[in-house]
């Protein structure tokens, strides 16, 4: 069959139409696909968010043994999700009435009405935090109570609801000992500050690094976000039996003695490890926002490293060491005391205003007397006594690995404030001043052989699962080893003469009393003292020092009568938690 001129026609008209609608198609999809609505139209759906610095599970703090001391609990952001909201003032009344929120601040936060402009969001308002599991769970069980109601009603009328609240879960730091070594941890705050202690010394390795990510404001997408490695966690010298046990010692002394602070510290002379750090007053960690009611004024957080005084004739030891050393003195090297001893315009009377008459340099050592020491320091030259003291540490920090050490302050000839008079007094403690931990660090030089090490309470870093321990640092050699050995028997030989409370029975101890006046603006109080006592032992293989301070003792202001005792009883309680035999069962494990 022939197709005719006019159909072909036809045929041909459709052609040129629908090329034409062809062209006018492409046309049209090509400007669109390039026009600035197209570029917002292909971008892929992005939640609503902002750009937040995320901090990573801040490290946990072991003590020596794998005991917590500081770790991290879990705690819950709760929020409205706007667009499920049914009745704000039911949601600001159940949290008002079980986290004791504002009820007028949720209830305005509940009620702001939902919006997805990217320009204006509203889609999620935070009402509260560090809500506890157990609050959280209280809450879930009254909305699902006020849920089972709204079934039973099945009316138009607003009821009581919760819908729309939302918790999200994030971490928060937690002390299971909670004051037990406060002084030592240190805590970190709500915005993830250490503050003190290891916790802000070591606050950068502690925390691990941050990471700039988007964080979606709608709580339910909360899971797409990126993980981030832990922060490193830490294990500490710090032996949890021996801190307990030495709290609690002080505790006890505190409340016979009446005076108004206390340390008890352990250091292991040979390492520089401290053992344990006890001070007063303390702090329950885990309410850290009690700081300024519990540490009121200038008080210290921790005494051990941040409070300075004068510690009276403990300091003796340091005074014989550099004239054994220097060889100004032997042993038994004699000195006629009549009581007293005048030098740089000054008179320096013995503790007891006695003349004591024919004594040896032991003993100066085992009576105290001021007035052997003041000749002692004279003799031996400012330059020697004053170079000595230095190397002993004084005056400077020891560099220990917790936050806010002071130096003390130690004259020296040449300052506008010294005078010849000072080296007299400066030999028997008083004129300079200390803090224990510095105290503990010099007595190493002399329990250690001459070897003088850095105190520190970190033992081991955990990084990538595996420890890189603390090295033993020796920081100097004030004097010998033959004068530390000569020195150490001769303040053994002092206590074991007079019979000392300070003795330990079965162990060999040296140690020293320390009586100070306490210096006031209108000059030295009689009535008010620094009492301690400084020991280490057993004297053949030192393991342990400890230093004792009481501030202000009202039963008795003298080192021998109110913390030499103290000093025997942590030593009692050390040899058994440290595991040492009595001297004579050690010998005979030697043989």
């Amino acid at each position: 069959m022939e197709v005719g001129e006019s159909s072909l026609g036809r045929f041909r008209l459709f052609e040129v139409l629908f090329a034409t609608l062809a062209l006018i198609i492409f046309g049209q999809l090509l400007r669109i696909q390039f026009s600035a609505e197209a570029k917002d139209l292909t971008k892929p759906d992005e939640p609503i968010g902002e750009w937040r610095s995320i901090y990573p599970a801040r490290g946990i703090i072991y003590d020596r043994w794998g005991h917590v001391l500081a770790g991290n609990r879990t705690v819950y952001e709760v929020g409205a999700e706007l667009r499920n909201v049914e009745n704000p003032e039911t949601i600001a009344l159940t949290l008002m009435g079980v986290l004791q929120v504002d009820y007028a601040q949720v209830l305005a936060a509940a009620s702001k009405p939902y919006s997805a402009d990217p320009k204006n969001p509203a889609i999620y308002a935070k009402l509260a935090d560090y809500v506890t599991e157990e609050q959280k769970q209280h809450i879930e069980e009254l909305a699902k109570g006020l849920k089972s109601q709204l079934v039973k009603r099945n009316d138009k009328i607003k009821s009581p609801s919760l819908s729309g609240l939302i918790f999200t879960p994030h971490l928060v730091r937690s002390y299971p000992e909670k004051e037990r070594g406060y002084n030592l941890t240190g805590f970190v705050n709500h915005e993830g500050e250490g503050f003190f202690g290891v916790e802000e010394y070591y606050n950068d390795l502690l925390a691990g690094s941050p990471k700039t990510v988007w964080v979606p404001l709608d709580p339910n997408l909360m899971d797409q976000m990126p993980d981030i490695p832990d922060g490193t966690s830490i294990v500490l010298t710090i032996d949890r039996e021996i801190q307990v046990n030495m709290e609690e010692l002080l505790d006890q002394s505190l409340k016979e003695n009446g005076a108004e602070s206390g340390v008890i510290a352990v250091m292991d002379p040979k390492t520089g490890e401290i053992l344990a750090m006890a001070s007063t007053p303390r702090l329950d960690l885990n309410q850290f926002w009690d700081y300024q009611e519990v540490f009121p004024g200038s008080t210290p957080f921790n005494r051990v490293t941040s409070q300075s005084y004068e510690p009276g004739s403990v300091f003796k030891i340091f005074t014989m060491a550099a004239a054994l050393d220097s060889k100004v003195v032997k042993p038994d090297t004699t000195f006629l005391d009549t009581g007293v001893f005048q030098y740089g315009g000054i008179y320096v009377y013995n503790w007891n205003r006695g003349a004591w008459g024919q004594q040896t340099m032991l003993g100066c050592m085992q009576h105290s007397l001021n007035v052997c020491l003041a000749w002692v320091s004279v003799k031996t030259g400012a330059s020697r006594f004053y170079s000595y003291m230095e190397k002993f540490g004084f005056g400077h920090i020891t560099g220990v690995d917790l936050a806010g050490e002071v130096s003390g302050r130690l004259k020296l000839p040449g300052d506008e404030d010294w005078y010849d008079a000072d080296l007299a007094v400066n030999a028997f403690g008083q004129g300079v001043s200390v803090t224990p931990i510095q105290m503990l660090m010099a007595l190493s030089a002399v329990a250690n052989k001459g070897n003088m090490v850095a105190p520190h309470v970190l033992k081991t870093i955990i990084t990538n699962g595996r420890p890189l321990n603390t090295p033993v640092q020796i920081v100097g050699n004030p004097i010998s080893a033959k004068t530390a050995r000569t020195l150490t028997d001769m303040l053994a030989t002092s206590l074991e003469v007079e019979s000392s409370v300070a003795l330990v029975e079965g162990y060999r101890v040296a140690g020293k009393t320390g009586t100070a006046e306490i210096p006031t603006p209108s000059g030295y109080s009689s009535t008010a003292t620094n009492a301690s006592f400084a020991g280490w032992g057993p004297v053949d293989d030192p393991r342990f020092i400890v230093y004792v301070w009481f501030e202000k003792p009202v039963t008795s202001p003298w080192g021998s009568v109110v913390a030499a005792p103290v000093f025997r009883q942590a030593v009692e309680r050390l040899v058994v938690l440290m595991g040492i035999p009595p001297d004579d069962v050690r010998a005979k494990l030697e043989k």
